[in-house]
C-alpha cells in the first residue's frame, strides 16, 4: 500500500483517516490476519511495556553492573513529591517511566523492544503517559501504538534503527520520533501534524552517537531514553502548535542514514569513544570488574 511515509501520508489525506488505520490496513494485508487479531497482538505487547515502565518507579531492580540501578524510583520520588520541579510532575513521571523500562532491561528483564531494546523506554513511557493525560481509551491508545509501529517500520525497511550502524539518533532518535507522532493521534492532531513531529523529533537529535560505558546499555543509555521521551512530547505539541519541520520526513530519515554511515566506528556501539572512552567511564568499569572478582 505505501513504501514510505509520504506513501503514508497520502493515503491517510486522501481517505481523510488515521495514519493508524492505514498501518493497520496494510498489516492486515501483509501478516494475513485480521486488524483484531493485531490489535491482541499489540495488547499484548502494550501490557509487557505498561510493565517495565512501572516495575522500577517504586522498587530499584538489580541490573548487571548497577550502574543504573534505581535512577527510576529516585526521578519518581522526584516526580510525585516535589512540588517545585523545573519540567512539572507531568515531564518527570514520563521521564521515570523512561528509566524504568531501561532498569528493567539491564537487569534481564521483560521489555518490548520498540524499536530496540537499549530506545524500550520512550515510546512505552510516553504512549501511557498521553493517554492518562488525554483520558484515552483502549483502543486509541493501541491505534497510536500502530502509528508508531508503522512508522517504525518504514524506518527500518528503508534506513536502520540499529546503533550500531547509525548511532543513537537510529535509536533513540527513532523511538522519539515514533512517540511523537503517536503522541499527536492521541491528542486528537491531524496525519500531517503526526509527520511533522515525526521529522521534527528526528531532526533534534541528528548526529547523536552511541557510546554505552563499557558496552553495557545503561549509561548513558538510560538517560537518553528519559531525554527523548521528552524531545518526543515537545516535537509533538510543536507541531499542534503549527510549526513546521520544512524537511520531508523521508528526506529527515535518509539524512539521518547518510549521517549514520558518516560516523566513525568508535561512535557506534562500540565503547571506544564519547562518553565511553573517558576517565570516568573507565573507572566505573574498572570498579564493576574488580567487585565481581572478589565475589
Amino acid at each position: 500500500m505505501y513504501k514510505n511515509i509520504k506513501g503514508l501520508l497520502a493515503l491517510a489525506q486522501e481517505r481523510n483517516v488515521s495514519l493508524s488505520q492505514i498501518v493497520l490496513e496494510n498489516e492486515v494485508k501483509h501478516s494475513e490476519k485480521t486488524s483484531e487479531e493485531i490489535l491482541q497482538i499489540m495488547k499484548y505487547r502494550y501490557e509487557v511495556m505498561k510493565a517495565s515502565a512501572e516495575k522500577a518507579l517504586e522498587r530499584p531492580t538489580n541490573p548487571e553492573g548497577n550502574l543504573i540501578c534505581g535512577i527510576a524510583s529516585t526521578q519518581y520520588s522526584y516526580a510525585t513529591g516535589n512540588k517545585n520541579t523545573l519540567c512539572g510532575e507531568f515531564l518527570n513521571l514520563v521521564m521515570a517511566r523512561a528509566l524504568s523500562s531501561s532498569e528493567v532491561n539491564a537487569s534481564m528483564g521483560k521489555i518490548c523492544a520498540m524499536p530496540t531494546a537499549g530506545s524500550c523506554g520512550i515510546v512505552p513511557s510516553v504512549v501511557i503517559s498521553v493517554a492518562e493525560k488525554q483520558k484515552a481509551t483502549e483502543e486509541q491508545l493501541l491505534m497510536a501504538m500502530i502509528t508508531a509501529s508503522g512508522l517504525g517500520a518504514v524506518v527500518t525497511e528503508n534506513a536502520t534503527v540499529a546503533g550500531a550502524e547509525g548511532g543513537c539518533q537510529a535509536e533513540c532518535g527513532v523511538a522519539a520520533a515514533m512517540a511523537a507522532a503517536a503522541s499527536v493521534e492521541l491528542s486528537g492532531g491531524t496525519p500531517s501534524q503526526a509527520i511533522t513531529a515525526f521529522s521534527l523529533s528526528l531532526m533534534n537529535v541528528m548526529g547523536l552517537v552511541c557510546d554505552p560505558v563499557g558496552g553495557l546499555v545503561q549509561i548513558p543509555c538510560a538517560q537518553r531514553n528519559a531525554s527523548q521521551a521528552v524531545n518526543a512530547l515537545l516535537s509533538a505539541d510543536l507541531a499542534m502548535a503549527g510549526v513546521q519541520s520544512y524537511i520531508d520526513a523521508d528526506e529527515v530519515v535518509e539524512a539521518m542514514y547518510k549521517v549514520g554511515k558518516l560516523l566513525p566506528m568508535q561512535l557506534k556501539e562500540t565503547a571506544l569513544g564519547g562518553v565511553a572512552a573517558t576517565c570516568s567511564g573507565a573507572c566505573l568499569i574498572k570498579t564493576i570488574q574488580e567487585r565481581d572478582k572478589s565475589v
